[in-house]
């Protein structure tokens, strides 16, 4: 087995033409851990992925492999020398090969029992192996992204990128995938890129998340923190939609102050006279009868184990989600409390 090293982009650019794609970005790829890198279309994923493969130079920083230096100002190893797997939406399976043989397609440095074997080994790892002689076309789309992570894991990379892998799959199908496929590529011990727009999919699978907007890295750490902690509103709304209030610091009583509630002010709050924004989850919210916070419930709907409330309390209005098992009239007064947790300062 390939020793396993950090997959690191260090003060990475990338020009296209007079425009700048990827700005200053700085993101290191841990071995056996999943990185996701998550954003609004534009924001430059894709291009950094590029760049982390060699599929695209750098104008300027580096790109390395542990200590060894994959690009920069003097130094491009091509993507096909790197030994970096990559995966994208399209399956691009070949049609006139089965399963085995496409998995056994970038093994051809080994004798053809071990192929075989190997290929045998891991149609196991991805549960396919009834579907081993199955050509593309008698496959699903589930089938076909398995086979293709499989592929790329086969001849043992030192790294798997991955651009949107499963946003082309049946949402029925999306998570068994999702899950083979990420034990799979978590087996091997090797640093994993998840190039994804879907935040729940970020904050579900990745051990590290990186939000990029604009082409730069915002913020990254794990999905806790970013959820709970994140520093701007770029951040917090890649990974969900948030509450704005209006907001006060009440020196007297150390509460920060909202029409729908207050919160202790958080330690390393600056204290300001100034009106501020806090942002919250739709989450953030107990309903609590007892409550001096009493808000107008004007709609209820159920969203699954959610019901979302669109309430309002002197003259603001917001859309909470509570657990549908609360009891939540579909009209009348409700009383909120706020759990401080899910609140941040913007």
């Amino acid at each position: 087995m390939t020793q396993r090293h950090n997959l690191i982009a260090e003060n990475v650019s990338c020009k296209y033409g007079d425009t700048l794609i990827v700005d200053s970005a700085n993101l290191t790829l841990t071995p056996g851990k999943i990185t996701a890198l998550l954003g609004p279309s534009g924001a430059g994923k894709s291009t950094l992925l590029r760049l982390f493969s060699g599929l695209e130079t750098p104008s300027s920083g580096r790109v390395l492999h542990g200590d060894t230096v994959l690009s920069d100002d003097h130094i491009m190893i091509p993507a096909e020398r790197r030994r970096i797997g990559i995966v994208f939406q399209d399956f691009a399976l070949f049609p006139n090969l089965t399963a085995t043989q496409n998995i056994a397609f970038g093994l051809a440095h080994l004798p053809q029992p071990e192929r075989l074997a190997l290929a045998a080994d891991w149609l196991a790892r991805i549960s396919l192996s009834a579907r081993a002689d199955a050509y593309p076309h008698q496959m699903s789309g589930g089938e076909q992204q398995r086979v293709t992570i499989a592929r790329a894991l086969a001849p043992d990379p030192v790294a798997l990128l991955m651009d949107e892998p499963f946003s082309g799959l049946d949402p029925a199908l999306r998570d068994d995938v999702r899950q083979t496929a990420l034990s799979a590529i978590q087996s091997l011990g090797i640093p994993a890129l998840l190039v994804t727009h879907d935040a729940a999919e970020a904050m579900l699978h990745a051990d590290h998340l990186a939000i990029m907007h604009a082409g730069k890295i915002s913020q990254q750490g794990t999905p806790d923190t970013l959820y709970t902690q994140p520093k701007d509103e770029a951040t917090a709304t890649a990974l969900g939609p948030i509450i704005k209030l209006t907001a006060h610091h009440n020196t007297t009583t150390g509460e920060i102050e909202t029409p729908l509630g207050n919160i202790p002010a958080p330690a390393s709050f600056a204290p300001t006279k100034a009106p501020f924004t806090l942002g919250l989850r739709p989450e953030a919210f107990t309903l609590d009868p007892s409550s001096t916070v009493q808000a107008q419930v004007r709609s209820a709907r159920r969203n699954g184990p959610l019901t979302e409330l669109k309430i309002e309390r002197e003259g603001t209005n917001a859309t909470l989600l509570v657990p549908s098992n609360t009891d939540t009239p579909p009209s009348g007064t409700i009383g909120l409390r706020l759990n401080p947790a899910l609140c941040f300062v913007l």
